[in-house]
């Protein structure tokens, strides 16, 4: 008994001198920019005001419509239970892979019956044992493992908030794209009504003699042109249903509308907050600093490999004639404990690969976590000049259309008083309906910049 103390007592002060081999982990030092790239230019600071990235996405996107989509696709939509479903796995492997660091306990037992000629009766014996393994996580080849299957675990998550993040982008450039052809589709429409009634005047014309034939066929012409449109944006209005549908988690059908695209609130400037803080605000670039924790508890994992391995048995068993002698004797009892030693000494150059194949696997991760993040800055200021430049460019979509109007209207008067030949009219009309769908579209491009930029920074992923 007391050479059992004795053996029991160095096996638990033995772990106590244990280290763990491999770099510690340390965030990599990257480039940050004193301000973004793209700032409003009549704006010599950051606006000031909550970060945009920060905002809750239902106070971002204010259409009612369309907050009900997004909230409908962030619970439907397969690709964020598909990534839910991978942080499960990734918790799995870690309750798996800790498992490693503690003992494993077993028992067991057996009971038989002999019986021996010439000799009369039985004899009866039972056996009951109990073993215990556990190979001592000495150089700290389990824990850089349990290390890297967290982060893998924490990657995960972060996988997830970035698949939130592009769903929710996603629905909203697709619902702001449905509301641009609706409003092209309407624009194409009242041409239409007009076209029919320069069609009429023109025939009416042309057979009392006051206009030639050139001139009614020219109006036809416009009247087809517009009336192909329509059919063009039909098309494009149902299939973006579709995409819309799908995003939802739905099969291909009809989407509610709320808000004109024109009544879209959204502010002229937004604060972005400091370059800085998309290193935690951006689930990608946190995803990527994970993965490269991952990799550096590996190398550790690796270089594990090249000390020996210190295992620890035991067991202990009972042996009895009588299944009562559990409880009452006679037994017979037994116990073993073993140490045991592993070191290799040559596996044809395996460990030496593995270790260096440790190693640039996580100078990759780093250089992918540099690259994540020099493409984070480059995503905000694109979007940044993007929103800023479209919504000037909107504006003076705007100011042309409204140019147009007046030239087709001033241009209808003077045909109708014989001031003018009707391809004045078709030219001016021409240019107003293509006017009127540009302008549609600028309105797009800008809440599409909007999007992105609210995308870029990292916004929507937080509670």
């Amino acid at each position: 008994m007391i050479r059992l103390r004795q053996v029991s007592a160095a096996l638990l002060l033995l772990p106590l001198c244990a280290c763990t081999v491999g770099p510690n982990y340390k965030r990599p030092a990257v480039d940050v920019p004193g301000q973004y790239r793209g700032l409003p230019p009549d704006s010599s600071t950051n606006p000031t005001g909550e970060p945009f990235a920060e905002m809750q996405w239902s106070t971002v996107f204010q259409d009612d419509v369309l907050k009900s989509l997004i909230k409908e696709a962030l619970t439907n939509n397969y690709d964020v239970r598909i990534a839910a479903t991978r942080i499960l796995e990734a918790g799995a492997v870690l309750g798996i892979t800790r498992a490693n660091q503690f003992p494993q306990v077993g028992v067991g037992g057996s009971l038989g019956n002999t019986r021996t000629q010439p000799f009369p009766g039985n004899s009866t014996i039972g056996s009951a044992s109990i073993q215990a393994s556990w190979i001592l996580d000495f150089w700290g080849q389990y824990r850089r493992a349990t290390e890297a299957a967290r982060a893998n675990l924490l990657a995960s998550e972060f996988g997830e908030k970035a698949v939130r993040i592009t769903l929710i982008a996603d629905v909203a450039n697709a619902y702001f794209a449905l509301r641009g052809f609706d409003r092209q589709l309407e624009v194409s429409k009242e041409t239409v009504l007009a076209d029919k009634d320069m069609v009429k005047l023109n025939t009416i014309k042309f057979e009392g003699g006051d206009a030639a034939i050139t001139d009614e066929l020219q109006a036809e012409i416009l009247l087809e042109q517009s009336e192909a449109q329509v059919i063009t944006l039909q098309q494009s209005i149902e299939q973006t249903e579709n995409q819309i549908s799908i995003l939802l988690g739905r099969n291909p059908g009809p989407i509610a509308r709320g808000l004109t695209l024109v009544a879209q609130p959204h502010a002229p400037e937004v604060p972005t907050g400091l370059p800085s803080a998309i290193l935690e605000q951006r689930p990608d670039v946190r995803r990527a600093e994970e993965s490269l924790v991952a990799a550096n508890a590996n190398v550790g994992v690796a270089k594990a490999a090249f000390f020996p391995q210190f295992s620890l048995t035991g067991a202990f068993g009972v042996q009895t004639s009588s299944l009562t002698s559990f409880l009452s004797g006679p037994t017979t009892g037994a116990w073993n404990a073993v140490g045991q030693v592993a070191q290799p000494i040559y596996e044809g150059g395996r460990i030496k690969s593995n270790y260096r194949l440790a190693w640039a696997e996580r100078d990759e991760a780093e250089l992918t976590y540099k690259q994540t993040v020099q493409q984070a800055f480059g995503d905000v200021s694109n979007a940044l000049v993007g929103y800023t430049q479209s919504r000037l460019f909107r504006m003076k979509i705007e100011q042309q259309t409204a140019t147009y109007k007046e030239t087709a209207r001033l241009a209808n008067v003077r045909f109708e008083g014989g001031y003018t030949s009707f391809l004045e009219v078709l030219v001016t009309q021409q240019q107003y309906f293509t006017s009127e769908l540009g302008l549609a579209q600028a309105w797009f491009a800008e809440m599409n910049e909007y999007v992105q930029l609210y995308q870029s920074l990292g916004g929507g992923w937080k509670p």
